[in-house]
């Protein structure tokens, strides 16, 4: 008795679940709507709607118009209620995001800010944080938590950044360098945050790789709206895997590996550090920069092939070089198609569709996401 009491009690909150996302989802919508679109009987979705109106995380908005018949009430998610921040933390930056229940960007900064390991560091970013909120007309009390995007390894059983190449840290807790800021935080790494922000939407991806190229270079394997995480938590670390045998030196002390040659620093190295400029070269087919992307998307097409052969799913290219790829995905799908043993008709390898902020936006939908699965 007890257990069916419990299972009924489940598929309920689901059911309460389903229907608040696709309000979400939808924008203004009815009762008979809802029944329809989601095969439920019209008194439970209304029994479902008057629980999330008392809640306030959906509201009336007057009638709809009449198809014949008495005007359905129109509701609308109250996606505002609650709002979320991202903070994406990377050896020169730190990237700032609000966003509410709906995943919207309400706003999104950027800011230069070399990071170091020690606590001044945190006490600015948390000083700049608190200063972006109040730029935002964001209510303290309305902000559900932080979402802190990392470039190196996030243990989430042990609560620890366990080791950041880039940024010099090893084995730092969670607490280290949550107790600087006045709401409850949580960790990603990087790459998992921007494919977090790819794929959590409804209409996201079911699987995918997610292949982030900035001045560092990692992944991740998303599947049914949810990170893979490994047994360690380096699922997806393709930066460190051999693309050439005794190559070039990579910053993790070893050669040959896929960071030595797809970081977006390869690229922006030759245009005063900004890969913008690297880019406008590209377009303009400045023959220094056609060179240099050919090369460079030679060893990408390796990467993303084996990737491909090992995973079998779409790749989706992320980071600051996937920002700028989807003006250039065919010249990756020509060298890759060449290497690949199958012949796809359809390309499997496609440009993300965050060009800014991704790590920091997935960052605060993880933050959002906790709260949604509860209601």
């Amino acid at each position: 008795m007890d257990k069916k009491k419990v299972t009924n009690m489940e598929v309920k909150k689901q059911n309460r679940n389903r229907v608040f996302r696709y309000i979400c989802r939808n924008g203004t919508v009815s009762n008979p709507d809802i029944a329809h679109e989601m095969n439920m009987s019209l008194p439970t979705v209304t029994q479902i709607t008057k629980e999330l109106i008392e809640k306030g995380l959906v509201e009336e908005k007057g009638e709809l118009q009449s198809t014949g018949g008495r005007r359905a009430k129109a509701l609308s998610a109250a996606v505002n209620i609650k709002q979320a921040v991202g903070l994406d933390i990377t050896k020169n930056h730190i990237s700032l995001v609000l966003t509410n229940l709906a995943g919207e960007m309400l706003r999104y900064e950027r800011i230069y800010h070399p990071y170091a390991s020690e606590d001044g560091y945190y006490r600015e970013v948390s000083e700049k944080l608190e200063r972006f909120l109040q730029e935002s007309g964001a209510d303290g009390e309305r902000i559900l938590g932080i979402g802190i995007s990392f470039p190196g390894i996030i243990d989430l059983n042990r609560e620890m950044i366990t080791y950041s190449h880039i940024l010099g840290l090893e084995s730092v807790p969670f607490d280290a360098v949550s107790r600087f800021f006045s709401h409850p935080c949580i960790f990603l790494n990087d790459a998992n945050a921007g494919a977090y922000a790819e794929g959590i939407h409804p209409d996201g991806p079911e699987r995918f790789f997610y292949l982030s190229l900035s001045n560092t270079v990692g992944g991740a394997i998303f599947y049914r709206k949810e990170l893979i995480q490994g047994n360690h938590f380096r699922c997806g670390e393709v930066g460190h895997m051999t693309v050439v045998a005794d190559g070039e030196s990579c910053y993790c002390g070893k050669k040959g590996c896929l960071d030595a040659y797809c970081s977006a620093s390869r690229l922006s190295a030759v245009s005063d550090g900004k890969l913008e400029k690297f880019f406008a070269a590209l377009e303009r087919k400045e023959k220094k920069a056609v060179q240099l992307w050919d090369r460079y998307t030679s060893y990408l097409a390796i990467a993303v092939n084996n990737i491909h052969m090992v995973l079998d799913c779409d790749i989706i290219l992320g980071g600051y070089v996937g920002s700028y790829a989807e003006a250039r995905i065919q010249d990756i799908w020509e060298k890759v198609s060449e290497r690949n043993t199958f012949a796809e008709s359809r390309p499997f390898v496609k440009a993300c569709s965050y060009q800014v902020g991704a790590a920091a936006l997935g960052a605060a939908l993880r933050v959002t996401e906790d709260f949604v699965r509860q209601i």
